[in-house]
């Protein structure tokens, strides 16, 4: 070979080599990954070890749990790079969004196919409520257990469609309020704790299989419009070797392998009561984000410490922005729920 084609292979060479080893460094040796408070961190523990261990394999990355005692402990780590990526509701994730850095890659998908889950109002199976009515009596005698305050199926959902759209605020309604996870909630519900509170579909099929005696003693008597699946959120700063690294390997998992393979990751899956993920972007907060806005425009039209101008323009200000969502979600695929 010419002594200059040589040299040509050789600086080839040495730049591919600096790539590699640019990107090698750029990927980091381990992951935080932030699990939300639904229900004890040691249940929390045991369906995601196995989940996380196969993620550590295939990615090349030691894989850490991080757990919080609520769900603004994860979006905090986050947003000062403790955690890197994060299971989150979406109201939680739309904090995650605005305030930590992060961004949607890629949605969970209900075991049973489902696009979505929904949001619950449960009580004691002999308990006289039956109905949304009989909730919102609002004459002071129940106790009510709301989620946690940045949970979408346990406060924001019910915040809208509970509450707002019936002109009833929990604090006028109830004895009692108290804020918990969907597991504590639910076995409230069960002991007769409290008289209703809020749970979701997913959990309460999980509470069915992990604690069937505490959950055929709830009876649901309400159920939210669907809510769009759980997204799953890394910090937008990670390196990109990372994101690769990881996105292949939520796109992949369940799907790719020999069959026994596939199938010891679909059971994995189906123990956190899922099936295989798809992919997402911050498009699936739009409706979100809507009831969101809904539910701050009646805080806004019922405060009376406001002037009649005061709130004139602060509610012409958010029907701008339900404005822009709205034409944001038309252009939308019908996919990005």
């Amino acid at each position: 070979m010419h002594f200059r084609s040589l040299v040509a292979v050789a600086a080839a060479a040495t730049v591919s080599l600096s790539a590699l080893t640019a990107q090698a460094a750029d990927k980091p040796e381990e992951l935080n990954f932030g699990i939300i408070s639904t229900e004890s961190t040691q249940n929390l523990k045991t369906i995601w070890q196995p989940f996380l261990a196969d993620m550590e394999e295939q990615t090349g990355m030691e894989v850490k749990p991080f757990f919080a005692t609520d769900y603004a402990g994860i979006i905090e780590a986050m947003r000062f790079g403790k955690v890197d990526i994060a299971w989150y509701g979406n109201k939680s994730a739309m904090e995650a969004v605005d305030r930590a850095n992060g961004s949607i890659f890629a949605q969970t998908v209900d075991v049973e196919g489902n696009p979505g889950y929904w949001s619950l109002l449960v009580t004691h199976k002999d308990s006289p409520l039956e109905s949304l009515e009989d909730v919102l009596k609002c004459n002071g005698s129940l106790n009510f257990g709301y989620g946690d305050p940045n949970s979408t199926s346990g406060f924001l959902v019910p915040s809208y469609y509970v509450f707002a759209q019936n002109g009833a605020d929990p604090k006028d309604c109830f004895k009692t309020v108290r804020n918990a996870n969907h597991e504590t909630n639910l076995v409230a519900a069960a002991n007769k704790q409290v008289d209703v509170s809020t749970n979701n579909t997913e959990n309460l099929r999980r509470m069915q299989k992990t604690h069937p005696d505490m959950a055929k003693d709830v009876k649901v008597i309400w159920k939210s419009p669907l809510i769009p699946s759980d997204p799953i959120v890394w910090r937008n700063d990670l390196a990109e070797p990372a994101k690769a690294e990881v996105m292949k390997f939520f796109m992949t998992y369940g799907r790719i392998g020999d069959q026994a393979e596939v199938d010891e990751e679909l059971k994995v899956l189906s123990d956190l009561g899922w099936a295989p993920f798809q992919p997402s972007s911050n498009a699936q907060l739009i409706p979100i984000r809507q009831l969101e806005l809904f539910k701050n425009r009646a805080k806004i039209a019922g405060n009376e410490n406001l002037s009649e101008q005061e709130k004139k323009d602060q509610i012409a200000e958010i029907d701008a922005q339900l404005e822009e969502l709205k034409e944001l979600a038309a252009k939308q695929p019908k996919s990005a729920s």
